[in-house]
């Protein structure tokens, strides 16, 4: 059962825009720890943010309208398995509307996909639940 969809496109230059004109202080703001450090190692630094503030814009809209009031953006990260995918976690304030929303007896589960052009980044999130006894990995 799908609870929530979201996407988002973001421009690369806006990304570039702002760390020239904020620079720590948006990464610091927007961006967990994890993020910070697997972004600036990236050889595109401003591309691989962007990719990940599209994920947690698709995802704030997934997770609801005015519902989510008080999110804060470090409240949705994005972390990549083993392998590299990437998955959303979600604490805070983001993951008590993540429990809100999902039925009883059921569990969340969070599906994102990212992918990103010279100028773009996309992000799009699927939140849907499923019986507890049906789960599967989402990593």
């Amino acid at each position: 059962m799908i609870l929530g969809i979201g996407n988002d496109i973001v421009s690369v230059e806006r990304i570039e825009n702002l760390l020239d004109k904020f620079g720590e202080r948006f990464i610091k703001k927007v961006f967990t720890k994890e993020e910070r450090t697997r972004s600036l190692k990236n050889l595109k630094p401003a591309a691989s943010l962007a990719k990940r503030f599209a994920a947690k814009e698709a995802a704030w809209k997934a997770l609801g309208d005015e519902k989510q009031i008080g999110i804060n953006w470090k409240d949705m990260e994005v972390r990549n398995n083993k392998s590299g995918k990437p998955f959303l976690e979600l604490t805070g304030k983001a993951a008590e509307q993540l429990k809100k929303l999902t039925p009883e007896n059921m569990v969340a589960r969070i599906d994102l996909s990212l992918s990103d052009e010279l100028l773009y980044a996309q992000a799009f999130v699927i939140i849907s639940a499923q019986n507890e006894q049906s789960k599967s990995p989402r990593q």
